[in-house]
């Protein structure tokens, strides 16, 4: 037998000190994901005016042997289908000296396709996709599988190059940027 709560049982006024219980929704999501502290990456695709990213807090290592990155992507978002028709995407874990970059590629601004990359020096590594000349660390993939689900499509990259620089990376909790100096 299952029981549905009723909404009147979730303390969504929530009392000081307490936690509060939400309803099993895409704000409520959002608010304990807010909660979690992850490092921030710009995600880089395609060639010539045809390059666009996006900032995420979504990469990670699926493997490292072998190595394997993994990345989420809003399939709705200028990026995915950059990365499809491409093949290729880097993951640039970027420091605190990159926040406006982060920012730009996160949507603020207005900023969109090629001009995300204003301001900063690019390169390319061996899978051709753009890759931030100073960044904290690059890891360069081509893409192995892509599984689309529900919002978003859950990229896997084989890793083909890797370029560490210096610094530490740029961390992103409760809305607003924090530097880490490693």
């Amino acid at each position: 037998m299952s029981v549905q709560p009723s909404l009147q049982a979730f303390d969504v006024e929530g009392v000081a000190g307490r936690p509060m219980d939400r309803p099993a929704d895409a704000d409520s999501l959002k608010a304990a994901l807010r909660c979690l502290g992850g490092g921030v990456s710009v995600i880089t695709a395609g060639e010539g005016e045809a390059r666009t990213g996006a900032t995420v807090t979504s990469a990670t290592a699926l493997s490292v042997e072998p190595p394997r990155m993994l990345v989420s992507l809003n399939r709705t978002s200028s990026t995915w289908p950059v990365v499809e028709r491409f093949g290729h995407f880097c993951v640039n874990i970027v420091g605190g000296q990159h926040e406006v970059l982060a920012s730009q590629f996160a949507g603020r601004g207005g900023l969109k396709g090629a001009d995300r990359y204003l301001g900063a020096e690019w390169t390319r590594l061996a899978s051709g996709a753009p890759v931030l000349q100073d960044a904290a660390a690059a890891i360069d993939c081509e893409v192995e599988e892509a599984i689309e689900r529900h919002s978003h499509a859950i990229v896997i990259g084989r890793v083909v190059g890797v370029r560490i620089g210096r610094g530490g990376s740029l961390l992103y909790r409760e809305g607003r940027y924090f530097a880490h100096s490693g």
